[in-house]
């Protein structure tokens, strides 16, 4: 038997919102679908939301609940007609429709449940390129230790781009991977989120994300970015060195040039 959570602000009980639920044999339990009732409210081994309705404001409460990583599965509950309103970016694990009969609400959960123990057991939870750290479990990243403001797709293509150091993917691919098969705005959005990163990570940093002209983007290595940096410093320290060098030599010529006109300016002793 496991532990579930129903997330719901109907004045109903939880077999209304998932009448197959009334046919198994899980713990179930009810909270207001809003991020601060999970504070005083004990851990369970799978969230379901009640999508029902308002799926504005389900479709925040599931982002912030991925977001702060609440460590188990979170399955919305819709009707039929909210399926079509489901995106990847909801950030849930499982959509389930509230007339699923109990054999597949039971196979959903098991299956939730089993992905999360696989994900939990092998999978690594943080992601780490030099000074670069992407923290899958808090949906947070850090670079030399400072946290970045990220959106979630933002999160995401920054993610998926460092897990593929050095392969480079063309916009279609980014669009596909990471904005989901069901997404039909066009590759531009992908130019503007990377430029958006890019910004976020600092004029020092914006190169982790090389342009390959002509085919898309790919993740640089935080030390091949660094060495690139240390060669650009070096080469305009040469130039500057260089420059002082020609200024400095010039002095004197120019002092003898002088010195020959004042000469050549003087009348001659009768």
């Amino acid at each position: 038997m496991s532990s579930l959570l129903l997330l719901t602000n109907a004045l109903q009980p939880s077999t209304e919102v998932l009448p197959a639920l009334g046919l198994l044999l899980h713990s179930v339990r009810v909270a207001p679908a809003e991020g601060p009732a999970l504070v005083d409210t004990p851990g369970a081994d799978v969230i379901l939301i009640d999508g029902r309705r308002d799926l504005p404001q389900v479709r925040s409460l599931c982002q912030l609940l991925r977001s702060t990583g609440p460590g188990c599965p979170l399955i919305l509950v819709v009707t039929e007609g909210g399926l079509a309103a489901v995106t990847a970016d909801w950030g849930i694990d499982d959509v389930l429709l509230d007339t699923a009969g109990p054999a597949e609400v039971e196979a959903r959960l098991r299956l939730a449940m089993g992905r999360q123990q696989i994900t939990t057991d092998d999978s690594p939870m943080e992601i780490r390129n030099g000074d670069l750290s992407v923290d899958e479990a808090t949906y947070s990243a850090k670079l030399k230790g400072r946290v970045l403001d990220l959106t979630f797709k933002e999160f995401e293509l920054l993610k998926y781009l460092a897990q593929h150091p050095g392969r480079v993917f063309t916009r279609a691919q980014l669009l596909q991977e990471v904005w989901g098969y069901d997404y039909f705005g066009g590759t531009r959005t992908v130019d503007v989120h990377v430029r958006r990163l890019r910004a976020k990570l600092g004029p020092e940093h914006e190169s982790l994300i090389g342009t390959v002209r002509n085919v898309g983007y790919r993740f640089v290595a935080p030390e091949k970015v660094e060495r690139a940096a240390e060669e650009a410093r070096a080469k305009a320290a040469a130039r500057d060195a260089g420059a002082g060098g020609a200024a400095r030599g010039g002095l004197p010529d120019g002092g003898a040039g002088s010195a020959a006109k004042t000469a050549a300016a003087r009348p001659a002793n009768s």
